[in-house]
């Protein structure tokens, strides 16, 4: 219902990475709207607002109108990759926040839309905190995003789904061009925190062997998580007995692993490294980290006088956020996240976030269901999920538990033959 309005302006943000389905999300937001609030059309909302580059585009009244956009045009936008408003990597504290609320008071904005991970959750705790010490109404809300999949709360995240299929497909690919020129391939792939990602990399495995063949072979053969200390030595040792058997290895490597210590590895086998505004050094956006594993084998394997082994590296890197192939489940839960925020917003909610929650139990006969539920800010808000520990195998590996959770999130892969 909407009598609980009150009259005033919305807007919508981006932030952080963009994804294959984050505009999915701001699409769902003015739909919600326009459906529930007659916005543009003499309702209580007047105008639908898109801050340019997030939260600074914001404090700087920078802003494209999207109350009136034809449905053709968001319909392309939907199904268009990366962040349409523009994204931002603004971390705000509390003096930022300050002047986020300011810009609410003065465009008169009553309904505030982010779409986002971790510190877009928490900077929509933050201004919902100070909207209500001041006593200014101000509906917050956080739509999920991230391809990390590290949110709380959610069984997965937008952007996800889709980032997870290409690592599923690339390394198909790439398994069969290890097996045509044999040697050593480490691809390095995004999560610093959570394996998620990487860990997607196994659905490239063939499932399509008689039973009698036992379980695929098919690359990667090993798969390396942050949430696994990772041993050089072992790593070695690992690479080895593959490569001894096979004349070949296709890997997967997380760009957070990290030691026993929490040190990240990155840091300790990259020479001069580069870090960002946060202090973080640069990993998959580098390519450093898998020059390193890639320079650390040929030494470590390669026998005294005898050939270099053919070792390469890739970092997949940003390609993966924004590929144009996005998977069916994610765009339809991405957009309905945008909804769900718009319809928790004109019912009279003050804030929360949108979480998704599985209503089906993962496994083979699952018939894949999920639904949005409302959760408090402060649930998810600058907090990270790890990979649990079922989905987990060993210290190179992901259990049939988190096969069974995936496939149904990517959609159908193709089916590549070989002689």
């Amino acid at each position: 219902m909407t009598t609980d309005l009150i009259p005033g302006n919305a807007v919508i943000g981006q932030s952080g990475g963009p994804t294959a389905v984050i505009n999915q999300s701001v699409v769902g937001v003015i739909e919600g709207l326009r459906h529930h609030a007659k916005a543009g059309t003499g309702g209580p909302i007047a105008k639908i607002l898109g801050m340019r580059h997030g939260v600074r585009g914001l404090t700087q009244g920078d802003f494209h109108d999207l109350t009136n956009t034809p449905q053709d045009f968001l319909d392309r936008l939907a199904t268009s990759p990366s962040a349409g408003l523009g994204s931002t990597r603004d971390k705000p504290d509390a003096d930022y926040c300050q002047r986020i609320f300011e810009a609410c008071e003065k465009h008169n904005i009553r309904y505030f839309f982010y779409i986002g991970g971790n510190d877009s959750s928490d900077a929509c705790r933050i201004v919902n905190e100070l909207s209500t010490q001041k006593g200014y109404e101000l509906r917050c809300f956080h739509v999920p995003k991230t391809v990390d999949n590290d949110l709380m709360e959610n069984d997965h995240t937008p952007g996800f789904p889709s980032a997870a299929r290409f690592v599923a497909t690339a390394c198909m690919a790439d398994f069969l061009d290890n097996i045509s020129l044999p040697g050593i391939k480490i691809n390095v792939i995004m999560g610093r925190h959570a394996g998620f990602l990487t860990a997607a990399s196994a659905l490239a495995r063939r499932s399509d062997r008689p039973e009698h063949e036992g379980p695929s072979t098919d690359g990667p053969q090993l798969i390396y998580l942050p949430e696994v200390p990772f041993d050089t030595d072992r790593f070695t040792q690992d690479v080895a007995k593959i490569y001894e058997a096979k004349g070949r290895c296709h890997i997967a490597v997380s760009e957070g692993i990290s030691d026993k210590d929490g040190n990240p590895i990155g840091a300790t086998l990259i020479k001069n490294a580069q870090t960002d505004d946060h202090g973080n050094v640069q990993l998959s956006g580098s390519g450093a980290l898998g020059d390193a594993l890639a320079t650390h084998l040929k030494d470590a394997l390669t026998p005294a006088g005898g050939k270099p082994l053919r070792v390469r590296a890739d970092t997949f890197g940003y390609i993966q956020r924004c590929w144009p192939d996005a998977s069916p489940v994610d765009a339809i839960e991405a957009r309905g996240a945008g909804r769900f925020a718009a319809h928790l917003a004109c019912k009279g909610e003050q804030d929360g976030s949108v979480a998704i929650r599985r209503d089906s139990e993962p496994g083979p006969l699952e018939h894949y269901e999920s639904g949005f539920k409302r959760i408090d800010l402060a649930q998810v808000a600058a907090k990270t999920r790890h990979m649990p520990k079922e989905f987990i195998e060993g210290h190179n590996n992901v259990s049939q538990a988190f096969l069974n959770y995936a496939r149904p999130l990517i959609g159908e892969l193709p089916r590549f033959e070989r002689l």
